[in-house]
């Protein structure tokens, strides 16, 4: 059967993982982590406001998704690439002929725009700020693989995913609970920011062979993977140390030193990838570690904005 041939949109499974919905937590995690920190900085919380946020972002999230597979397959990037798994390499659809190059386009066209559209109404609740954030995000997820930026090319990319992942969704689910933004949730921001990053980072170790064979130049590419082990454990390092410096400065409670729990994930993950950086499928344990590090240690620092607010410190 030809690409441009028409498939049947198949089961929702096929969606679901068109999607990457288990990926979602990248998107989960800055938004609960906004709005936790709006409550434990002026006790307001809309648990309306809130789903609505977090439907957004999914929403942009599964088009920055599915954009990212189309363009991939128009440049020949997942088509050349030998070590696609759960975490790189996109999902495999479209090479698998169970949905075709224009669906995928079309359904990231369309989650992009249902996104808009949410935005558009929380903007009318808590003001043009959200619309400012929002043209930013959606810029940036079209944009990462899309024609004719292509930003990702021109080793960019690890920069828009941490933004838009970190202090664009963070100071966004706060700016829609409280109508404006505090230092407190930028600095918050930050360690999710980061730990996006290495996820994309530590993803496309697995991605060089083929990313390089298409242009693709980010920075694994761009340092050659032995060299760019050190770019991952930057971006690790700088996690914790961020989160102990905003306690230190006063600019986050106590309580979110819990967060420090998870150096000896990323020490291990990165010590994996010293090993295994030029081997995709060994490399695969570290690159879960990395996925679950963000998860936890967002999860975390959410946890120590919410005990803080409740135990009055």
């Amino acid at each position: 059967m030809a690409q441009s041939e028409a498939v049947r949109p198949g089961a929702v499974a096929v969606w679901i993982r068109e999607m990457r919905v288990p990926f979602f937590t990248g998107s989960a995690v800055p938004v609960a982590l906004g709005a936790a920190v709006a409550w434990y900085e002026t006790g307001i919380f809309s648990l309306a406001l809130f789903a609505l946020t977090l439907l957004g972002a999914f929403l942009a999230h599964a088009g920055a998704n599915m954009s990212n597979d189309y363009y991939d397959w128009r440049s020949g990037n997942d088509d050349v690439n030998r070590f696609r798994s759960m975490f790189n390499g996109g999902a495999g659809l479209i090479q698998e002929r169970k949905l075709t190059p224009n669906q995928v386009h079309l359904a990231a066209l369309a989650a992009l725009g249902s996104a808009a559209v949410i935005g558009l109404y929380l903007a009318s609740v808590a003001g043009p700020g959200v619309v400012a954030l929002m043209l930013a995000g959606g810029f940036m997820a079209y944009f990462y693989t899309g024609e004719p930026l292509r930003l990702a090319y021109y080793g960019v990319g690890e920069l828009m995913v941490g933004l838009s992942f970190g202090p664009l969704l963070v100071a966004g689910a706060y700016l829609v609970q409280t109508g404006t933004v505090s230092p407190a949730v930028v600095a918050a921001s930050v360690p999710v920011g980061l730990l996006i990053t290495a996820v994309l980072y530590i993803n496309q170790f697995p991605d060089y062979e083929a990313d390089r064979a298409v242009g693709k130049a980010h920075w694994v590419v761009r340092l050659g993977s032995a060299r760019a082990v050190a770019g991952l454990g930057v971006l690790l390092l700088a996690t914790h140390l961020w989160v102990a410096g905003s306690v230190a400065a006063g600019l986050a409670p106590w309580p979110v030193l819990a967060a420090l729990a998870t150096a000896p994930l990323s020490l291990k993950a990165y010590r994996l990838t010293q090993v295994f950086h030029d081997a995709p499928v060994e490399l695969r344990p570290a690159n879960a570690m990395v996925i679950g590090n963000h998860l936890l240690t967002g999860l975390l620092v959410t946890a120590g904005f919410l005990a803080a607010r409740l135990l009055g410190v």
